[in-house]
């Protein structure tokens, strides 16, 4: 058996990797967190999705872009989460702990019962996720896939939230790009900018995340209020979440 080298291994993606994200990507894989890299699945300003293969099936990797990322913007929501109020504005060990939070989000998320995407592993700047779709086909998200039955769709959605809520978490980006609709259930994805309820800005966060779902379902019929469901979701936390 022939052991190929992170440059080797990776050759043929040359002008899409650095060396730094091709010796992230082998140590990943040499853990056995995927076989191989396919094909690009979002190409953002600030991060690449890409559907890679373990064991046969479809799994995301994120990878964010060390030299394209706004790691001050970063910082700003960063340093305001008392995880990670010991870090420095420097921008490799930003988005690093950017990529980590990501990961503790999501992480977070699955535990309160929220329906996300499983959280697979993470290294330096890069995330590994579980693929959300039906064999091939990746679930689209709600702005290109408004739901049939918008009323169902949006209590349910309401309900996502409440769990994250109660578990502690505010997604803090919540939109119809970063919300999926698999098989006309909602999957929330993209936890970069999620932060603790805890947190001095999560309530602004919240705030934000209801306006953005309101406003889209309005525009499908769905009577809502942004006060009303703002009052339901934080009764629906544990006392410690409230204080």
């Amino acid at each position: 058996m022939v052991t190929l080298k992170y440059q080797e291994r990776f050759k043929t993606d040359k002008g899409v990797f650095d060396e730094f994200t091709k010796r992230t990507l082998f140590e990943l894989q040499s853990k056995g967190m995927f076989d191989e890299v396919n094909i690009p699945l979002k190409v953002g300003k600030e991060s690449n999705v890409f559907v890679a293969k373990h064991e046969g099936k479809n799994i995301i990797i994120k990878i964010y872009r060390m030299q394209n990322c706004d790691f001050l913007r970063m910082f700003g929501y960063i340093k305001q989460d008392p995880r990670y109020n010991f870090l420095k504005q420097h921008r490799r060990q930003v988005i690093m702990a950017w990529t980590q939070r990501e990961y503790k989000n999501i992480l977070r998320a699955q535990k309160s019962g929220t329906r996300v995407p499983a959280p697979l592993a993470w290294r330096n700047h890069i995330l590994v996720e579980e693929f959300i779709g039906d064999g091939d086909i990746a679930a689209p998200p709600l702005k290109d896939c408004p739901p049939q039955n918008p009323n169902k769709f949006f209590e349910d959605l309401i309900i996502q939230v409440q769990k994250m809520y109660a578990g502690g978490l505010v997604h803090g980006d919540l939109s119809s790009f970063n919300i999926l609709n698999h098989n006309e259930k909602p999957v929330i994805i993209d936890f970069s900018q999620s932060t603790l309820t805890k947190t001095p800005n999560a309530q602004e966060l919240l705030i934000r995340d209801i306006k953005n779902i309101t406003n889209y379902f309005i525009k499908l019929g769905v009577k809502c209020q942004t006060e009303e469901l703002l009052q339901k979701i934080i009764a629906s936390a544990p006392k410690k979440n409230k204080e």
